[in-house]
């Protein structure tokens, strides 16, 4: 039984990146991973993803293109406010302008730079770089 599906589904795609394969399947799939997957995919990290079943917890195909370096789910889920962001980007990421953290909004889930120009503070999810 897994405990925390984002977690397992990071680092499955950190595990294949470093064995250099071209594809990883993630299972199970929530509305919140598929998000995650999405803002990675228009921040050019990972390629297409293309749903094989819609069935309970849900398969999904994620190709890889070796963009990603690292990473990984934030545990606790720490509140931000727009003044913070700077704080954390010098915790998760190699440098400024490099990486993305992932945050959850009262306006649904992007990146930190987003919330930023939005002006909306939140929950750290994940970091990638």
């Amino acid at each position: 039984m897994l405990n925390d599906p984002i977690a397992n589904a990071l680092s499955n795609i950190i595990n294949h990146e470093k064995i250099g394969r071209k594809q990883v399947i993630i299972h199970p799939l929530s509305r919140t991973l598929r998000k995650i997957l999405t803002i990675m995919q228009e921040n050019k990290y990972v390629g297409n993803c293309e749903e094989i079943s819609d069935t309970r917890g849900g398969i999904t195909k994620l190709n890889l293109i070796g963009a990603i370096n690292k990473c990984g789910v934030i545990k606790p889920r720490f509140s931000t406010t727009i003044q913070e962001y700077e704080k954390f980007e010098k915790r998760y990421l190699p440098a400024k302008g490099v990486g993305i953290l992932i945050i959850s909004t009262p306006k649904g889930i992007m990146t930190h730079q987003e919330a930023k120009q939005k002006h909306l503070g939140g929950k750290l999810l994940t970091y990638c770089y």
